[in-house]
């Protein structure tokens, strides 16, 4: 595997656990951060300049990190978040639909 790729997993990871520690500290409900990412996901599809000559399956990377870390954080509870391989797993199944959609 590319080491880029083993980086991405852990900075996906690491940021999970910040956006846990936050909803645990009370500094953020589950839902604030939520909606955050919904936000940033969308600000990421919103940008028609690049999506003009991409396909879906870029596109699709381009939302992958929102994505996952919404997945993540539906998904977490006191003992933390699921692994990676389950949280991507969960995006290709959940692809186009927020946690609280389904």
């Amino acid at each position: 595997m590319n080491v880029a790729n083993l980086q991405l997993q852990g900075l996906y990871l690491a940021i999970a656990a910040i956006n846990n520690a936050l909803v645990a500290k009370g500094l953020l409900t589950r839902e604030e951060v939520g909606e955050a990412l919904e936000r940033a996901e969308q600000t990421a599809l919103g940008d028609n300049r690049i999506f003009e000559d991409m396909n879906p399956a870029s596109r699709d990377a381009v939302a992958f990190p929102a994505r996952f870390l919404a997945l993540a954080n539906a998904n977490a509870s006191d003992s933390g978040t699921l692994d990676f391989s389950a949280l991507a797993r969960l995006v290709g199944q959940t692809k186009g639909h927020y946690p609280d959609e389904l």
